[in-house]
């Protein structure tokens, strides 16, 4: 039963259905302010989602149906989405009239919109942005990935401080997303099998304006209880049941897309997850009659590889017995041998299949995302290149950008369109138009950040009131989520998930010095802290539960916080609302980062490691730096260092700053590093330039490398 279907509107408002099943919405502020306005508060509960809002609101939108005004609004949002959709002379059909077939962007995680929970942070958002640009600019994108049914971990604290992890089936029938359908209406199954593995997969479609997300749910009934769970949570199970999740994301993956008839010209692999879709394409062409010779150096010419990972535990390492275990007639249906086949994932003096190493050894294209992770990378992998030197291995980069239409404040865009020019979403690559920035007249940007700040400190006290009425939390437990916050305070955002590198505590190594720092009676600062750790990340846990501590601690005077259950939703008021984003990972252990860019093109300007993508972007005006490039190391000595560059920058150089205020009371020397922190960020760390980069470099084959692959048969 498809709930698309089963949901009848009014017919003259009929097409808010296709709207709202369309995430493309997500990104333009009129057709959001359309489900808005016909019910408010049903639109805040329903966590601004158009299809369950579509389905409770009928007697409404019979009346709306009869609204002039509504329906004016209504006919100029259809008519902005049919020229989006209908469109045929973008970016990439201009630049590119000779591209044929689409391009195949396989990934483990999409992060779109809030209402989808089927992402963890970083790689899924970067993916969500990928897909939005990709629409914007007619790339021809189609995604692959998994519907999980319960997402992924939802963040509880506990009256102690300890992460608790909950996991809630998604009603995908109150969701936007379709399930793909047979010519006959049926519920699209595929069967799908591989050495123990058999079975079937449902397949849903998200439709991301032009793009396609095709997505695999094991969740189907005649599957066994283990099979079922191949899909049920994201990065959950041991190891073998994430060897089956990867099998099936890129094997099942590629066969998804010829059961659709989907014919792809390039493959694009978001991370290592999805390699094994290369050894399928690869068994194909074998199938057809080639050797696996020259079949790998078919598939490495119309591959792309992407690696986000810096750090060494974080690249998936499964043992060859598991290997074997499923692939042993896989194998041979390569015309490998056993031992031929299992050289495919081996890394020179390391154990075990590398996904990563298969990944590169598969792709000719390859590269990391950002120019300090391109270096990191070639180091890193450059054992599997022994006759090249370090500098020569075969790992560019294309640094990461963020799909400024969801990232930039609605208010804030509004002002960009008065005084950059209408049409500069169009032109957001182009130094140039940002340049308009700076003559911006000082009083009205402070005046949206500073709306900005309110709605974010308003957003914390309705999480604050919610938790406190539903789950009878402590009152302490109600302060530690920010209702004690001073709009007036340099408040400073730290956001991102809760591993050891990325040091999240590091602010917190001589509290006697921090105190006096948050409690200054004239220049007091704020610090408000989110972010989830993994669910076997106990190391992590215990950095929340440390945060959380202090937060609950009235001699902090409810000038730390911690907001529990980070997503998209509060993500955005974070990075608009702060006055300055912090970011202290061990570099050069962060591959971009880019929280900070969301920041800086709001406004906000960055106090970070030079790494990742600061150590481009910092030009010594838009914001403040901690360390040197590359890194101070490991170790005490080193945190140690990185901390004192912390408090000696807020106290000699941020707090004085912020706190300069001219006879207006507005602080013009602050508002000058906002300005030029989106001036200098935004053109250079877009989405558009992004995904610009890797048409020419990957996509477009304007600047692709002569086809090699690194298989080596003996």
């Amino acid at each position: 039963m498809d709930p698309y279907k089963q949901c009848q509107l009014p017919e003259r408002v009929g097409r808010l259905k296709e709207l709202g099943y369309n995430l493309w919405w997500s990104w333009h502020p009129e057709a959001r302010a359309l489900f808005k306005e016909i019910d408010r508060s049903l639109w805040r509960t329903t966590y601004h989602n158009p299809a369950l809002l579509l389905q409770k609101s009928l007697p409404r939108l019979q009346e709306l149906a009869q609204d002039e005004g509504f329906l004016s609004r209504y006919d100029a949002v259809m008519r902005t989405f049919d020229e989006h959709m209908e469109d045929q002379y973008t970016w990439f059909a201009r630049k590119y009239p000779q591209a044929k077939g689409r391009i195949a962007y396989f990934s483990a995680e999409f992060g779109v919109h809030n209402s989808l929970r089927i992402y963890s942070g970083g790689l899924g958002i970067l993916a969500g942005d990928h897909c939005k640009t990709a629409s914007d600019l007619g790339v021809p994108l189609v995604g692959v990935g998994f519907m999980y049914p319960q997402g992924y971990v939802q963040q509880r604290i506990s009256v102690d401080g300890w992460q608790q992890n909950v996991y809630e089936q998604v009603d995908w029938g109150a969701s936007p997303i379709r399930p793909v359908l047979t010519p006959s209406g049926e519920r699209r199954l595929m069967h799908f099998q591989l050495g123990p593995l058999d079975l079937q997969v449902l397949l849903w479609e998200i439709v991301v304006g032009r793009v396609n997300l095709y997505l695999m749910d094991t969740h189907v009934e005649g599957n066994s209880p283990e099979d079922r769970e191949i899909s049920g949570r994201l990065y959950g199970g041991d190891r073998t049941m994430r060897l089956r999740q990867e099998i099936l994301l890129g094997i099942g993956g590629m066969r998804l897309l010829r059961a659709l008839g989907i014919a792809a010209e390039h493959y694009h692999i978001n991370e290592g997850h999805s390699a094994f879709m290369f050894l399928e394409q690869a068994r194909e062409l074998v199938a057809q009659g080639k050797s696996f010779a020259d079949a790998a150096r078919e598939v490495a010419g119309r591959s792309v590889f992407t690696t986000h990972t810096p750090v060494e535990a974080g690249h998936d390492v499964f043992s060859e017995g598991l290997i074997v275990e499923y692939f042993e007639s896989y194998a041979s249906e390569l015309g490998l041998t056993q031992e031929q086949f299992l050289e495919l994932g081996r890394v020179p003096g390391q154990t075990g299949w590398n996904m990563t190493a298969l990944a590169l050894k598969m792709a000719s294209r390859r590269n990391g995302v950002s120019k300090r992770h391109g270096i990191v990378s070639r180091h890193m992998w450059s054992k599997l290149w022994p006759d090249k030197k370090e500098e020569e291995v075969p790992i560019s980069h294309v640094t990461n950008g963020v799909h400024l239409a969801t990232w930039v404040q609605q208010e804030l865009g509004w002002t960009f369109f008065q005084h950059l020019g209408r049409d500069w979403p169009e032109k957001q690559d182009d130094p140039a138009v940002w340049a308009q920035v700076m003559a911006i007249p000082d009083e009205e940007l402070w005046r949206v950040h500073m709306r900005n700040k309110e709605e974010l400190f308003k957003l914390l006290r309705e999480r604050a009131r919610d938790r406190w009425i539903s789950r009878n939390a402590e009152a302490s437990q109600v302060l530690t989520q920010g209702a004690l916050l001073d709009p007036s305070a340099l408040t400073i955002g730290f956001a991102r998930r809760f591993a050891g590198y990325k040091r999240a505590t590091l602010i917190l190594r001589d509290l006697a010095r921090l105190k006096s720092l948050l409690l200054d009676h004239w220049r007091p600062i704020q610090l408000v802290f989110a972010g989830k750790s993994h669910p076997a990340d106990d190391s992590g846990k215990a950095l929340i539960q440390q945060i959380y501590q202090l937060a609950k601690d009235p001699a902090f005077g409810g000038r730390v916080v911690f907001v529990e259950d980070y997503d998209m939703h509060v993500a955005r008021y974070f990075v608009q609302g702060c006055d300055l984003w912090l970011n202290n990972p061990r570099a050069p252990l962060e591959a971009c980062g880019t929280s900070g860019i969301k920041a800086a093109v709001n406004g906000v300007p960055s106090l970070s490691i030079l790494d990742g993508w600061w150590e481009e972007g910092h030009n010594g005006a838009n914001g403040w730096a901690i360390g040197a490039p590359g890194g101070r190391g490991e170790g005490e000595a080193a945190d140690e260092a990185d901390a004192e560059d912390i408090y000696r920058t807020l106290a000699s150089q941020i707090v004085p700053l912020f706190y300069d205020r001219g006879h207006d009371g507005i602080p013009h020397g602050w508002i000058k590093v906002m300005k030029e922190s989106i001036r200098s960020v935004a053109p250079r760390f877009c989405g558009q330039r992004m995904v610009k980069d890797y048409v020419r470099m990957f996509y477009g084959n304007e600047q692709a490398a002569p086809v090699r692959s690194a298989v080596k048969v003996a």
